[in-house]
């Protein structure tokens, strides 16, 4: 019905003047590196929150895809993919409380750091694409955010199960005791 032609004359509108919207484009530009810079943030702080349990997500969600391949349906394999990463991080939590010896504890803390630090790798090179054009640039950040998120994941993983030291009490605990011998 329309059709573009060729041989049709452009009519040329003179004096019309075209208002350029510059301070709502301003003000959405700065509303949306606001916003942008919040986002990513809360994405770090998620990925560090969150790193510890990255074994237990892996081995719940390989024990769900199982389940759904093996049958069990969409709900059965939620059950059975959330009660494998339950019990996987509830025996990786009993086994670091219950080895007393500092180089098993290591291996165990590491078993849980180290998916956390791929997918620490992962998350920074997908943040580092936005910003940062040389290739080797986003491999140097994407291995230093693997190490700061394996780091983040080991000292979490040993701070959920180890209990404080005698000399680390708090000040309730020391107020604590000092009550009862006031009263005596």
């Amino acid at each position: 019905m329309f059709g573009y032609n060729l041989r049709r004359a452009v009519v040329v509108v003179e004096g019309a003047t075209v208002r350029p919207f510059v301070a709502e484009t301003t003000t959405m530009i700065v509303i949306g590196l606001i916003l942008s810079v919040f986002g990513i943030g809360f994405l770090c702080w998620l990925l560090f929150t969150l790193a510890v349990y990255a074994l237990p997500f892996f081995a719940g969600m390989t024990a769900g895809v199982a389940a759904y391949h093996g049958g069990a349906g969409v709900i059965g394999a939620l059950a059975v993919g959330f009660a494998g990463g339950a019990v996987t991080l509830v025996a990786g939590q009993a086994a670091f409380a219950a080895v007393k010896s500092p180089v098993p504890r290591a291996a165990i803390a590491l078993l849980f750091a180290a998916p956390a630090a791929i997918a620490g790798y992962h998350a920074t090179v997908a943040l580092a694409h936005i910003a940062v054009p040389s290739a080797s640039w986003r491999e140097a950040f994407a291995i230093v955010g693997a190490i700061f998120v394996g780091g983040t994941a080991f000292i979490r993983m040993t701070a959920m199960v180890t209990p404080p030291a005698a000399g680390q009490m708090g000040a309730a605990t020391t107020a604590q005791r000092r009550i009862p011998m006031a009263t005596r």
